[in-house]
């Protein structure tokens, strides 16, 4: 038996209030981090965009089919959804400083439906949850399963 996978993922953007997929370009997730330090080099301070390919491939795990949300002109990292079930996903390094958590709030905030909305971060802040987004340690999150 044979078994053939993908290196890089191909992720479609979704419009959340237009409920469709849009024609514009996604974003690719690859499997390994090391071959994309490997093809891009290290950098030090893109380490937010490697914990987002984790939580990429762990909702895939998990078994969810994934899209990037865009609602308005804002981007919602990760709509996962499975049979009668989807999740609003926003992926930050920290929510200690304000500036970030406006920025990553604001999207899931425009949103009016009453799926489950988080953010995923190193360091979740004071609070554990916004307006009733939640804000969830990724390590937790990760081990949660």
């Amino acid at each position: 038996m044979h078994f053939w996978s993908p290196i890089f993922y191909d992720i479609k953007r979704f419009d959340i209030k237009g409920k469709e997929y849009l024609r514009t370009l996604g974003k690719y997730y690859i499997v390994d981090i090391g071959l994309r330090n490997c093809l891009l080099g290290f950098r030090d301070r893109d380490s937010g965009h490697a914990i987002e390919n984790v939580v990429y491939f762990e909702l895939l795990r998990r078994g969810y089919d994934v899209a990037i949300g865009k609602v308005d002109n804002s981007e919602v990292d990760f709509i996962a959804a499975k049979m009668d079930d989807k999740l609003y996903v926003q992926v930050t390094e920290s929510m200690i400083s304000e500036d970030t958590r406006s920025r990553e709030l604001a999207p899931l905030q425009k949103i009016g439906d009453n799926y489950e909305k988080i953010v995923l971060s190193l360091d979740v802040g004071l609070d554990s949850s916004y307006e009733g987004i939640k804000s969830i340690s990724l390590i937790d999150w990760l081990i949660e399963e």
